[in-house]
């Protein structure tokens, strides 16, 4: 995200300070157009003095550390990513509080829409109370961020639930594990695929970021294209597009076997997302419209990619 939202809020005449843990990444932050600053977002003196530093108006909190993805121990993959979103957004709200920070966004994902009802939920829906076996404590993580930005009564606090990334240095980017595995035919439609998702371009989640930092009242918001999607609908299409073979198809009694019960229900019971609230009230909308062409335009960019390889 970094690299796609440091330039957009600095060419929006934004003064952008980036904070990283580590001393590596600030000659790409200079780059990209920001002041780096080194803290470990767990400790919160530093992030204290780094707030501090920065004076800022708005903070933006897009911490995350995500590794290899691994269904099966969804939650132990998600360890650090979950301390962020716990202890991280409390050191950062605290600085942001003594800094006086009058806006505060941040990131949250669509996928822990309880999963009853129809197929496509709105911000008013109910969101993390059910989680699948093996995701409670990033579930959990999750809500915690919600809640504790929701209730910062004294900032406005902005929640943006991306919908899943595509794009360039993502997951599922040309050079992408989601990719990889769509081309091997290790990512197969599980049972009916009627799991539901809701896709964003990377690009497209970092403009909705830069609206909800200029506008928009505090609250919840979908950021996702517009056509939520069965898993039956999109996968074969991406693998297409991908010039791969037809994924294969597995009974969700094997996928529980492969990729524990976290896989097979976000293959099969997944909800999705409207962005009508986003639409109108940051006055945002995606350049891909639908994942159809941000898919299309991926298989181009892999194709393109091969054949420089070649």
């Amino acid at each position: 995200m970094g690299r796609q939202l440091v330039p957009r809020l600095v060419r929006a005449g934004h003064e952008v300070h980036g904070m990283t843990r580590s001393e590596s990444k600030q000659a790409l932050l200079r780059q990209l157009g920001a002041l780096p600053v080194v803290a470990d977002a767990l400790d919160p003196d530093q992030v204290g003095r780094a707030v501090a530093a920065a004076e800022p108006d708005v903070v933006v909190h897009q911490l995350t550390s995500i590794g290899p993805m691994d269904l099966r121990h969804f939650d132990r993959a998600f360890t650090m990513t979950n301390r962020l979103r716990t202890e991280g957004t409390d050191n950062l709200l605290s600085a942001s509080r003594a800094a006086g920070v009058r806006r505060f966004v941040a990131q949250s994902f669509f996928a822990a829409y309880d999963r009853v009802g129809g197929g496509v939920k709105s911000e008013e829906d109910p969101f993390g109370t059910a989680p699948a076996a093996g995701m409670h404590q990033t579930v959990g993580a999750i809500r915690h961020l919600e809640e504790q930005v929701l209730a910062a009564s004294w900032t406005q606090g902005l929640v943006l639930r991306y919908g899943g990334f595509y794009g360039p240095h993502t997951s599922l980017g040309p050079d992408g594990e989601q990719t990889e595995a769509v081309r091997r035919r290790t990512f197969p439609v599980v049972g009916d695929g009627g799991g539901i998702w809701s896709f964003i371009h990377i690009g497209d989640a970092a403009d909705a970021t830069v609206a909800a930092v200029e506008r928009g009242a505090p609250g919840v918001y979908n950021v996702v294209d517009d056509e939520p999607a069965s898993v039956a609908t999109w996968l074969p299409l991406l693998a297409q597009s991908l010039g791969a073979k037809p994924p294969l198809r597995v009974p969700r009694l094997v996928a529980r076997l492969l990729a524990g019960e976290t896989g097979a229900v976000m293959m099969t019971e997944l909800r999705g997302a409207s962005n009508a609230k986003a639409r109108r009230d940051l006055a945002w909308s995606p350049e891909h419209a639908s994942w159809r062409e941000g898919f299309r335009e991926l298989g181009a960019q892999v194709r393109a990619g091969s054949g420089a390889a070649a």
